[in-house]
């Protein structure tokens, strides 16, 4: 099968481009590096069966040649990313989520769309199934992500009752793993960047492996969904902080911050639908993940350093665009197969998101 995955440079796309090479599919990635890294895909670009494009899937999407499926990963994820690029974000959830499916109904193949959690806003059902429509803000600050979403599967779901397209909604909640950047704002990458390096400290988590067997399992079928894909167990932010601090060692102070404007205070997904029509579930503990995130992170010091500036006091989301984009900003370069080298320049303001 050929695969076109948009944002397949971000830290699920890499992963999701990884796990189809691994199995014998063939594999487009598109992305701009807005918020992805060219590092992620390195090691894939020497594998016969993938290929890289840089684009702005809010512009358009030209894959040549033969495809399968669609996997629209394509957007900005972590609320820093979003909050610093709001009209990009919109942008990327409506034209590029029609761009996508465009593609797919040129080419009659299978379309997986990633949404999200925050579909849910601040849920006033707990814990959410896929059948709660949700308690969002349409004017707050992160509506630019959630009715991003909301449109993106909206629009989705339009192309399946009128062009038959073959969609598969896919709601993602927190995930972690190795490829997550220290500075992205995500409460598992925050934590463990501020206890490497020493910073205060100030919900369900699934790790990255986990959640690319849900999303390849959504596109080997021919279901809609919307499928929740996460981890049922439920714990404190307290909690994790606890783990993580256990687990490096470190002695950095837990301190508790004010919850940032229409965040939610519990989230909580119901996987009965994933379990009984796509036989998946989570099954790496957060011990054993956290683990292995911790290990990627350690490994990485020269980025811990020019990260812990950027998430210090990123908890209200409201760090200024300069201090938290200094350890992003620096062009980028993707090497060929052949030694030769594609210059990108990342996160570069005005530029459009793609990844995550």
């Amino acid at each position: 099968m050929r695969v076109a995955v948009t944002g397949g440079g971000g830290f699920l796309g890499s992963h999701l481009c990884e796990a189809l090479l691994r199995r014998g599919d063939s594999v487009v990635c598109l992305d701009n590096f807005s918020t992805g890294d060219p590092e992620n895909i390195a090691p894939l670009l020497a594998h016969p069966a993938f290929e890289f494009q840089q684009a702005d899937v809010s512009v358009s999407v030209q894959v040549a040649g033969r495809v399968d499926a669609v996997a629209h990963l394509a957007s900005p994820a972590s609320p820093p990313d979003y909050l610093r690029h709001p009209l990009e974000t919109l942008a990327v959830g409506s034209r590029g989520t029609e761009n996508a499916l465009r593609l797919a109904l040129r080419h009659n193949a299978r379309f997986i769309l990633a949404s999200t959690s925050e579909i849910y806003g601040d849920p006033l059902l707990h814990p959410q199934e896929e059948t709660y429509w949700g308690n969002v803000n349409s004017i707050g600050p992160r509506s630019v992500y959630d009715e991003a979403k909301r449109y993106a599967e909206a629009v989705s779901a339009a192309y399946r009752r009128t062009h038959g397209v073959d969609v598969g909604i896919a709601r993602i909640f927190n995930t972690y793993g190795p490829r997550m950047r220290p500075h992205d704002g995500r409460v598992v990458s925050s934590f463990i960047t501020q206890a490497l390096t020493g910073e205060p400290q100030t919900r369900s988590f699934c790790y990255v492996d986990d959640l690319v067997r849900g999303l390849v399992a959504l596109l080997d079928s021919s279901e809609l969904g919307p499928f929740n894909l996460g981890n049922p167990v439920e714990r404190t932010v307290s909690e994790l902080a606890g783990i993580v601090l256990e687990m490096t060692g470190s002695t950095s102070e837990v301190k508790h911050h004010p919850l940032p404007v229409d965040d939610p205070v519990r989230r909580r997904p119901v996987i009965t639908r994933a379990r009984e029509v796509l036989g998946w579930e989570p099954e790496i503990d957060i011990t054993e993940g956290l683990r292995r995130t911790v290990a990627y992170f350690a490994a990485h010091a020269d980025r811990l350093a020019a990260s812990a500036a950027s998430i210090r006091g990123g908890q209200d989301e409201t760090v200024p665009l300069a201090a938290a984009t200094s350890a992003s900003l620096k062009p980028q370069t993707i090497p060929g197969p052949a030694g030769a080298a594609t210059g990108v320049a990342s996160s570069a303001p005005g530029a459009t998101v793609a990844g995550g």
